[in-house]
């Protein structure tokens, strides 16, 4: 049985991972991008990245380049956005991509909080329509979110899953098209907590990443909270949050803190300064340790 066909729309960051790894796990990609640079180079970044990976090197041979949007979605069976966050330009690229592919062709956005419900809005059969959100890097990172509207029928759901479960992802289906989907409301809820510890002179940057690193954060991988929660106890569990959750950050805008590293131009690796101070080689180090530590994972 042949594989489904696979149209990916963008070839920069997100768009030439998300074509390695279909192509790796055997499918047919076209690609296209209107940044004529991305779509010359991608080919050779996907083969520098099965190379690296040990991966099968031949996969490459799998992913075709194409210029013309409409060539590139025509005789595809799953198309995936994968372009600039950008709602007006999403929106316009999935009413391009309607006109030219089949009355069953699948389509997805890649966005990590756009919500999917107003980039497919405009689409004359939104029951085909949905949202996967790749975690960056997409090669690395098995979690791929599903994220259906209420116009998406469960056939496309399941299609979708499957096609992503068979491709050696783990889909995790998002069952109401909310901002941040799972993942994201998940990090930025520690984020929002880690940022106030800071702001309230209780530990600085480097401690908060210290003390999550050195503690829960080694067992993340293996123990999600909720199987925690059921391992300690629910009744535990209760007791914790009546005397911690009415002191924890809950407020719903962003920290002025944060804000004001931000006004001073103090922007991370960007500036080299943010919530701490970054030299280029510290930069590059924690760059490659990340991506050792996910390739060791992938690996296991």
């Amino acid at each position: 049985m042949n594989k489904p066909k696979i149209a990916v729309i963008g070839a920069g960051l997100m768009g030439h991972g998300i074509a390695q790894v279909f192509a790796l796990a055997g499918h047919d990609v076209t690609i296209t991008d209107a940044h004529k640079p991305n779509l010359d180079t991608v080919k050779q970044r996907i083969a520098t990245n099965l190379r690296d990976l040990g991966d099968d090197e031949k996969a490459v041979e799998r992913v075709q380049l194409v210029a013309d949007l409409a060539d590139c979605v025509r005789d595809a069976d799953f198309v995936v956005e994968a372009i600039l966050e950008d709602m007006p330009l999403k929106q316009k690229i999935f009413g391009e991509i309607e006109q030219h592919v089949r009355p069953t062709t699948i389509l997805a956005s890649n966005t990590s909080v756009m919500p999917i419900t107003q980039i497919m809005q405009g689409l004359r059969d939104r029951s085909r329509a949905l949202g996967t959100h790749w975690w960056n890097p997409p090669f690395l990172v098995p979690l791929v979110e599903v994220i259906g509207t209420q116009w998406t029928s469960q056939q496309v759901i399941d299609f979708t899953m499957k096609l992503h479960a068979d491709a050696g992802k783990t889909p995790a289906h998002v069952k109401k098209d909310v901002p941040g989907f799972i993942g994201n409301r998940l990090q930025h809820a520690l984020w929002r907590e880690a940022v106030s510890l800071v702001e309230r002179g209780i530990c600085d940057a480097e401690t908060v990443d210290a003390v999550i690193k050195a503690a829960f954060g080694r067992r993340l991988a293996v123990l999600g909270p909720l199987e925690n929660a059921d391992l300690v106890g629910t009744d535990l569990t209760l007791a914790i949050h009546k005397t911690v959750l009415a002191d924890i950050e809950s407020r719903p805008g962003p920290s002025p803190y944060l804000e004001r590293l931000v006004a001073e131009g103090k922007l991370g690796f960007k500036s080299g300064e943010g919530f701490r101070k970054w030299s280029g080689e510290e930069q590059a180090a924690l760059r490659a340790k990340v991506l050792q530590h996910l390739k060791k994972a992938r690996d296991a």
